[in-house]
């Protein structure tokens, strides 16, 4: 059988335009508010048109001693240059959490397929 995870590429997103970068605090105090945002292209501008974009973004969550990640969000890129509009390939996205664990990010572009990009968050208190 094959796997879907063997697909998904990662990278250094300074030297890569299609790594996730993920923007949320290493530690929290229980009961705070996480803010997540994902960029695509931070460093290196990723193109935006309808022969090459970014499809969509999803960021999720593994909390610490869990078997599966929960989908915290996802969020759909749908204009590519269609009547002069282009959307930005980035999305932010606020949970809140009493366990530390991983964010994951995960991303697709229609030309160089799936990519992603974890980082750790820590719970204090």
């Amino acid at each position: 059988m094959k796997s879907i995870g063997n697909l998904y590429q990662s990278g250094d997103w300074k030297g890569e335009k299609h790594v996730p970068v993920i923007h949320a605090p290493e530690t929290i105090q229980k009961g705070e508010e996480v803010e997540v945002k994902v960029i695509i292209g931070e460093e290196i501008p990723h193109p935006n048109t309808l022969e090459h974009h970014i499809a969509w973004i999803k960021i999720y969550f593994l909390a610490e001693g869990s078997k599966f990640p929960v989908e915290i969000g996802t969020y759909n890129f749908s204009a590519h240059g269609e009547n002069g509009l282009f959307t930005s390939s980035d999305m932010s996205v606020r949970f809140n959490t009493e366990k530390s664990g991983t964010i994951f990010a995960t991303s697709y572009c229609n030309i160089h397929g799936l990519w992603e990009n974890s980082q750790e968050l820590i719970v204090e208190g």
